[in-house]
């Protein structure tokens, strides 16, 4: 055996786990089957390109976040579905990045996609954009419901992260199917102590949470 190898193998996963301030977690060693997909580590967001401090698709929360997460997932899978996540801590630099794209109004290279009939002008009056964000206090998490035979994503009535009243949890012009999806991931999450928030029907905050006034700015890695 190559004492050397596992040696280094070991420190390194050290290291990586004492990145983490404490009581933060990677929720893949939490929740291992977890659909993870980073919006913002990607290009697939209303900025258009990574943001900053998403180095890496690796989902943080609070341990527990985590924990009540897991629960949702458990109870989900005995209907065979399972939880999809695109955006769990939000590090500050992230935040300050979508505030200056959101100043900069000659970048709308995701209009037409996310925010099709919103001014970008008024995208911080409407409540959008912001100077701080639940999700950089570890316990916010946006995600939706996945089949679990088939993977695909549940039919929600608008896209994440749409800018608009589509978006509203009890938005009416939606099909019965899509307003069933939605009751579903609702009913869960609420059972398992995440309160929602009425115009994002994806975004959820963990009742009681450990850091409610604390805002952190580690980056995702």
């Amino acid at each position: 055996m190559n004492f050397k190898y596992l040696y280094l193998v070991l420190l390194s996963s050290v290291v990586s786990f004492a990145q983490l301030p404490e009581g933060f977690v990677y929720v893949k060693e939490v929740i291992p089957d977890l659909h993870v997909e980073l919006r913002y580590n990607t290009d697939n967001n209303f900025v258009g390109q990574p943001v900053d401090g998403y180095n890496s698709n690796r989902l943080i929360l609070t341990k527990q976040a985590a924990e009540a997460l897991r629960l949702v997932q458990e109870e989900l899978e005995d209907e065979n579905l399972c939880l999809k996540v695109y955006d769990g801590y939000r590090p500050q630099q992230g935040v300050n990045h979508f505030m200056r794209w959101a100043r900069d109004l000659n970048d709308t290279v995701n209009k037409t996609i996310f925010y099709p009939k919103i001014k970008k002008r008024t995208l911080f009056k409407a409540g959008y954009i912001a100077t701080k964000s639940g999700h950089s206090r570890g316990s916010t998490i946006d995600l939706t419901l996945v089949d679990g035979s088939t993977g695909e994503v549940l039919d929600m009535g608008s896209p994440y992260d749409f800018f608009g009243e589509a978006s509203w949890v009890n938005y009416p012009h939606i099909s019965e199917k899509q307003k069933e999806n939605r009751q579903k991931l609702q009913t869960v999450m609420l059972k398992h102590s995440f309160r929602n928030y009425s115009k994002e029907w994806w975004h959820f905050t963990l009742r009681w949470e450990p850091f409610p006034k604390t805002y952190f700015d580690f980056p995702v890695e």
